[in-house]
C-alpha cells in the first residue's frame, strides 16, 4: 500500500527508500519517452527486481541482511565484499522462454538484474561474512567485532 499516492502515474512510490528506482517520467506516453535518468524503458520494466527489498538488522553479535529472492537459485545470486566495507548483493532473474503458440494474458513477474550495496560500519568483520539461501530467502550475516570494555582498576583509598 502506498503511503503517498502518485498523481502522475499509477505506480506506487516508497518515500522511505531514497534509492527507489520507481521514477516518474514526465515524458511518459509522448514521443520523447524511453529514458529516465539514463534508464531505458526495458530497465524501468525490471524495477521490481532492480529494487529488491532487503532488511538490515543489527544484533549485538552481527549485522544480518535478509533478501526475498523468490524463484532464484543460489547460483544466480552473488554476495561480494568490496574495499571500504561495502557489501554488494546482486543477481539476475532470466526471462521465461516464450513459445510462439502461447497467448500471454498478463506478465507481472519481473526479470532482469538487481544490485544493492550497503556501506557497513567499522565494527564489521568483513573477512567473516557468511551467506545462505533457503526457500527463496537470502540471509547474509556479517559478524561484529567485540566491543572491548575499558579496563577498570580499583584504587584503594587510604586514610
Amino acid at each position: 500500500m502506498a503511503l503517498i499516492p502518485s498523481f502522475f502515474t499509477g505506480r506506487r512510490s516508497n518515500v522511505f527508500d531514497p534509492f527507489s528506482l520507481d521514477l516518474w517520467d514526465p515524458f511518459e506516453g509522448s514521443p520523447f519517452s524511453g529514458t529516465v535518468a539514463g534508464q531505458s524503458a526495458s530497465a524501468r520494466e525490471t524495477s521490481a527486481v532492480a529494487n529488491t527489498r532487503i532488511d538490515w538488522r543489527e544484533t549485538p553479535e552481527a549485522h544480518v541482511f535478509k533478501a526475498d529472492l523468490p524463484g532464484l537459485k543460489k547460483e544466480e545470486v552473488k554476495v561480494e565484499v568490496e574495499e571500504g566495507r561495502v557489501l554488494q548483493i546482486s543477481g539476475e532473474r532470466s526471462r521465461e522462454n516464450e513459445e510462439k503458440t502461447d497467448t500471454w494474458h498478463r506478465v507481472e513477474r519481473s526479470s532482469g538484474k538487481f544490485l544493492r550495496r550497503f556501506r557497513l560500519p567499522e565494527n564489521a568483520k568483513m573477512e567473516q561474512v557468511k551467506a545462505a539461501m533457503e526457500n527463496g530467502v537470502l540471509t547474509v550475516v556479517v559478524p561484529k567485532e567485540e566491543v572491548k570494555k575499558p579496563e577498570v582498576k580499583s584504587i584503594d583509598i587510604s586514610g
